[in-house]
């Protein structure tokens, strides 16, 4: 029974630790999208080269999560990080659907950014 117990307690803190490693990748996001948003102001950036940036901000913070998962869990680090690539996209989905009001539409550049958000968090965990 105790070691029932002691396997609960250490996957509680590999839970905690996956869900900080995530919010500090959205912390992450948000202070790189914040210089982008200065860059943007400052040096009047087109319409390309900040959805470029974009794409960039989103493999970064997804490799960050991949990486820190695939330390933290040691084996299936790919996995790991595809999970945690995934699970960015998803919050990153329902915030937008939220923020848009239930007016989301699924096209091409929903699956791309699907893809290069598991990508970054998975090459992040092969990384690790």
């Amino acid at each position: 029974m105790e070691h029932t117990n002691r396997n609960q307690g250490t996957e509680e803190i590999q839970v905690a630790f996956l869900l900080k490693s995530l919010l500090f990748s959205y912390i992450l996001t948000g202070v790189l999208l914040a210089l982008l948003a200065f860059a943007l102001y400052k040096f009047g950036l087109g319409e390309r080269t900040v959805s470029a940036a974009i794409i960039v901000i989103y493999v970064v913070a997804t490799l960050f999560s991949g990486f820190a998962a695939g330390k933290r869990m040691k084996s299936r680090r790919f996995l790991w990080g595809l999970l945690m690539g995934g699970a960015y996209f998803l919050i990153l989905a329902v915030m937008s659907l939220v923020a848009g009001k239930g007016d989301m539409q699924v096209g091409s550049s929903f699956f791309t950014t699907l893809a290069l958000c598991a990508g970054g968090g998975m090459l992040g965990g092969m990384l690790s």
